[in-house]
C-alpha cells in the first residue's frame, strides 16, 4: 500500500462505540487518543499493562479481561487491533472487513484497512501525517511541521472564522532585524487579518503575510506622523470589533516607552480581548549591536531608560551608570547640557547607533563634550539610540584613546 491508495479523511467518535484489542503499550497509546476524541472505549485483552489497567480503574474505558470475541464488533464503529499476536490481529481485521467496519490492523499495516497518522495539535490546527507505512519517517515530519506552525512560518489565518469576536495583540518586534522578534510574536502575525504597522518594527516580515492580510501603516516619525496616538487606538478597537484577528507590530518592546499600555488600555475599555507579547527593546538590543553592554562587571551595574524628550535631572549623572536615551537625536545638545550641568564630566563616552540591526547601521562615539559637533559633522539622524557612560568603552568601535582603560583587560574571574 502506498499513500497513493489512501483517501486521508478525520473520524467524528465523539460518543461513539469503538474497540481496542490487546492490552499493552500500543493498545493504550491509541485507547487514550481515540478517549481525546471522545470516543467510548471498550478494551479486550486478558491481561493488560499499566496505562490501560490506569485508564479502567478511572473508568475511562471498559476493560472485558478476555480474549477476543467476534461479536465484540457489535454496534462498534471503529476498531483497533494491537494485540501483538499477528493471527489474532488478522482475524479482527478480517472479520472487522466483513462487517464494513474500519479496522486499523497494527500488526500488518500493509493489510489493513485504515492508518492511523502521527499527530499533533496546534491550538485548533490538527496535524496528520502519513508516511507510506514508515512511523517513525511521518513523526519526524509531523514535529517539523508543528514547529513551523509554532514558530509562525505557515499560514494560521482563518478564512472560516469561528466567531464574529475579533481580538488585539499588541507585539513587540524588536529592533528590526526579522529574526529577532519572539517565537509568539510570528505565530500571532501568521494568524492575523489585519497588521497595524509601526516603521520601527521588523518591515521585513511584511512582505512575507498574505495578499488578504490588510497592512494599515501608522509609523510615527518627528514631525511627521502618519496617524495620531488616539487615531491608532481607534484603529485597533474598530478593527477587532468587526470580527478581525488584529496585530499591532511595534517596534522594540511595547510596554517600553512604546505607549503600548495606553493600547492595551484603550481596548479593555472598549470590550476588546487583547494579548501582550513582549518584544527585545531596542534600548538593550541596539546598544549591544555596536556591541556595548548597557551593564559591565568593573564599569556600570545599573541603567536608566529615557527619551530625549524627558527630564533628566532626576537620573543618576555618573559614567558608572548608563544613560540611555530614545528618540533623543534632535534634543542632544539639550541633553548634554543637562547632563553637564549635573557634574557629568565632559570626558565620559558617549555612542550613537543608528539604525540598529540593519544593513545601514551606523556607530559614532565621541565624549560628552564632542559628540553634538560629531554628530552635526557626520549628519547623525533617527531612528538612533544614545549611550552615555563608561560603558561605551567596550565597544570594538570606541577610539583607541577611550579603551585605554586597565580594567578592560583584567583577566580576574
Amino acid at each position: 500500500m502506498s499513500g497513493i491508495d489512501l483517501y486521508p479523511t478525520s473520524l467524528r467518535l465523539l460518543g461513539r462505540d469503538v474497540l481496542v484489542v490487546g492490552g499493552g503499550k500500543v493498545a493504550a497509546r491509541r485507547a487514550q487518543g481515540l478517549l481525546d476524541a471522545g470516543a467510548k472505549v471498550t478494551v479486550v485483552a486478558p491481561e493488560a499493562g499499566h496505562d490501560v489497567v490506569r485508564l479502567a480503574e478511572a473508568g475511562l474505558v471498559a476493560w472485558e479481561r478476555r480474549g477476543y470475541e467476534t461479536g465484540d464488533l457489535d454496534g462498534v464503529w471503529f476498531v483497533q487491533t494491537a494485540t501483538g499476536v499477528p493471527g489474532v490481529d488478522a482475524r479482527v481485521a478480517a472479520e472487522a472487513e466483513e462487517r464494513r467496519i474500519w479496522c486499523v490492523n497494527a500488526a500488518d499495516h500493509e493489510a489493513s484497512a485504515a492508518w492511523t497518522p502521527a499527530t499533533a495539535r496546534v491550538d485548533d490546527v490538527t496535524v496528520a501525517v502519513n508516511a507510506g507505512g514508515d512511523p517513525r519517517r511521518a513523526k519526524a515530519l509531523k514535529d517539523a511541521i508543528v514547529s513551523a506552525l509554532r514558530e509562525g512560518k505557515l499560514p494560521l489565518r482563518r478564512h472560516r472564522a469561528p466567531s464574529p469576536a475579533g481580538r488585539v495583540s499588541l507585539v513587540g518586534g524588536g529592533p528590526g532585524d526579522t529574526g529577532l522578534i519572539t517565537v509568539r510574536g510570528r505565530q500571532l502575525l501568521a494568524e492575523a487579518d489585519v497588521v497595524v504597522a509601526d516603521r520601527l518594527g521588523p518591515r521585513g516580515l511584511l512582505a512575507e503575510l498574505s495578499d488578504a492580510v490588510r497592512v494599515i501603516e501608522v509609523g510615527k516619525a518627528p514631525g511627521a506622523h502618519q496617524a495620531t496616538q488616539h487615531e491608532i487606538n481607534e484603529i485597533l478597537v474598530r478593527e477587532a470589533t468587526a470580527g478581525n484577528v488584529v496585530v499591532r507590530l511595534k517596534g522594540g518592546d511595547p510596554y517600553v516607552l512604546g505607549r503600548g499600555g495606553e493600547e492595551a488600555e484603550y481596548c479593555r475599555r472598549h470590550g476588546v480581548d487583547v494579548e501582550v507579547v513582549p518584544g527585545v527593546t531596542s534600548a538593550v538590543s541596539v546598544p549591544a549591536a555596536a556591541g556595548i553592554p548597557v551593564t559591565h562587571r568593573g564599569l556600570a551595574t545599573g541603567f536608566s531608560v529615557a527619551t530625549g524628550h524627558d527630564e533628566l535631572a532626576e537620573l543618576p549623572a555618573r559614567p558608572d551608570h548608563t544613560i540611555v536615551l530614545l528618540m533623543g537625536v534632535r534634543r542632544l545638545a539639550e541633553s548634554v547640557a543637562v547632563l553637564r550641568s549635573r557634574g557629568l564630566d565632559r570626558t565620559t563616552p558617549v555612542a550613537i547607533v543608528e539604525r540598529g540591526w540593519t544593513p545601514e547601521q551606523r556607530v559614532t562615539i565621541a565624549t560628552l563634550g564632542t559628540i553634538v559637533d560629531r554628530a552635526r559633522a557626520v549628519g547623525v539622524a533617527n531612528p538612533a539610540v544614545i549611550v552615555i557612560g563608561d560603558v561605551v568603552r567596550v565597544s570594538p568601535y570606541a577610539p583607541s584613546d577611550l579603551r585605554r582603560a586597565p580594567y578592560l583587560s583584567s583577566t580576574a574571574p
